[in-house]
């Protein structure tokens, strides 16, 4: 039978503790400027003791009164000056008759709040900036004159809100009557009568019938372009053999169908004004260094998006002083630590997105210089024995920041790219630096008798140095979205003869 008893064992072990703070950290790394600052925003709202600096804050001392002064002052010499300009003494002196007002006048036009301006203000610049229309109140004019039945107005009002940039109307049939919950019948009169609104095309579920639209006002719409719609991958592929054999012409025909349809517009609402998508903001930017300090390139973060924020230890000296409860005290003193936490942080996360910029700018000197073609390759943890912190530290720093340089705006992470062996010992080239020389080759292919292979490519890009296989190179050509040597052929062919 064993005995029962009670023992002391001292054990050591070694445990990561990740720290709410810790975490915050981390997270703050792989945030965007502008998603900085919505953090930012929350946590002033709940900390007292920071304060955002405002960048285009002014340093004008001028009280207000002495500003309203001021203008006051301005404004009756702006007046005087009016009046003696107005004003023909000698006129006066001589016994002419003076101008009276007329109700009639332009000095009608004049408003009673200190306006000294004798200009017509119907004809001011503001008055006569156009009015311009989007495509939804376009739409909905003729709605209203189209449609005199309320449901059938409402259920149009719905179709036009779900109308995207182009025109095209994205949701199928079924999407539309679950989501709007009419009858089949209402929806395709609807549609229907719709489909006939300026701009001609609109409400098409796609380019296709976008065309057919077009075509059918035009009194274009047969049934081989019909065929011809059905088929525009095979338009687009170049084979015109094929084509001809589906629709029934020659060539020739063919070409006059293929040029109806350039005269179309693939985008109706083209014409309208519509949300345009915020192109990427850079977090870092690459400034260069005047030749008289010795040039090269200077790394900065980009301050009109990069929040700035303070501690106000007056504020909290001032409360603490009248505090009385030890909550309120206890409280203050954890804003204290929080806000200094934060400009800790902010300033170590801005610290860390230089360092790896500028190690990034370092390594890739010579593209910033001469292009994509002398980009190299580059890993994370090149970057992350350099500066001294681990690759995940970098990965984070790198996802969703862009950096502004003279050659565009780039992701950080498009500068890391694996290599592709050179031989002579010039060191390996980077991805997208092959790329650039296998577009390059293509690009200048002027007839189908000029037209690589892959393999042709390959052996190219072998006497300039590049050691890369055939199936590399197909790799890569696809994933630039060019075609195949047979697909090349067909459309320089095609050229030649049009």
């Amino acid at each position: 039978m064993n005995d029962i008893t009670q023992r002391l064992d001292l054990k050591q072990t070694q445990t990561l503790v990740m720290t709410p703070q810790l975490q915050q950290a981390i997270k703050m790394l792989q945030l965007t400027n502008t998603e900085l600052a919505e953090l930012i925003e929350k946590e002033l709202e709940h900390n007292p003791l920071l304060e955002k600096i405002d960048p285009n804050q002014t340093t004008d001392t001028e009280s207000q009164s002495d500003q309203e002064e001021k203008r006051s002052s301005e404004s009756k010499d702006s007046m005087d000056e009016a009046y003696d300009d107005q004003w023909d003494g000698e006129a006066y002196e001589k016994g002419e008759k003076l101008q009276d007002f007329d109700a009639g006048s332009s000095m009608a036009n004049v408003g009673a709040g200190g306006n000294t301006s004798f200009d017509n203000l119907e004809s001011s610049w503001e008055n006569s900036l156009a009015n311009t229309k989007t495509l939804r109140n376009h739409l909905s004019e003729q709605a209203l004159i189209e449609f005199t039945e309320a449901k059938d107005l409402a259920l149009a009002m719905q179709l036009i809100d779900r109308v995207d940039e182009k025109g095209f109307l994205r949701d199928s049939k079924e999407e539309l009557l679950e989501k709007i919950g009419c009858k089949e019948e209402r929806l395709n009169d609807v549609l229907k009568r719709a489909k006939d609104f300026d701009p001609t095309g609109i409400f098409a579920s796609d380019l296709p019938e976008c065309f057919a639209l077009q075509l059918a006002e035009k009194g274009q719409l047969d049934e081989p372009m019909k065929i011809l719609l059905d088929n525009l991958d095979l338009l687009a592929e170049h084979d015109h053999k094929k084509l001809c054999k589906l629709c029934g012409v020659s060539e020739d025909e063919l070409s006059d169908m293929v040029g109806q349809m350039r005269a179309l517009n693939p985008n109706p609402a083209g014409d309208f004004d519509h949300f345009v998508v915020q192109t990427a903001i850079p977090d870092v930017l690459m400034r260069a260094i005047p030749k008289s300090e010795g040039g090269g390139w200077r790394v900065v973060l980009n301050t009109d998006t990069l929040p700035r924020v303070l501690v106000n230890e007056e504020y909290h000296a001032t409360v603490m002083n009248s505090a009385v409860k030890k909550e309120d005290k206890t409280y203050m003193n954890e804003r204290l630590a929080s806000a200094h936490w934060l400009v800790r942080a902010m300033d170590q996360r801005a610290q860390t997105i230089l360092k790896v910029a500028s190690k990034i700018i370092e390594h890739q000197y010579a593209f910033f210089l001469y292009g994509v073609e002398y980009l190299t390759p580059l890993t994370l943890r090149e970057i992350a024995e350099e500066i001294e912190m681990h690759e995940s530290t970098v990965s984070r720093v790198t996802t969703n920041k862009y950096i502004g340089t003279p050659r565009g705006i780039f992701e950080l992470k498009y500068f890391f790219s694996s290599g592709v062996g050179t031989s002579g010992g010039g060191g390996d080239l980077a991805a997208e630096a092959v790329k650039a020389k296998i577009k390059a080759l293509i690009d200048q292919e002027k007839t189908a008798k000029d037209v690589h292979s892959d393999d042709k490519l390959a052996e190219l890009l072998g006497k300039d140095g590049v050691d890369i296989a055939r199936r590399t190179v197909a790799k890569y050509r696809e994933a630039m979205g060019l075609g195949s040597s047979v697909q090349r052929r067909k459309i320089l062919r095609n050229k030649a003869k049009s």
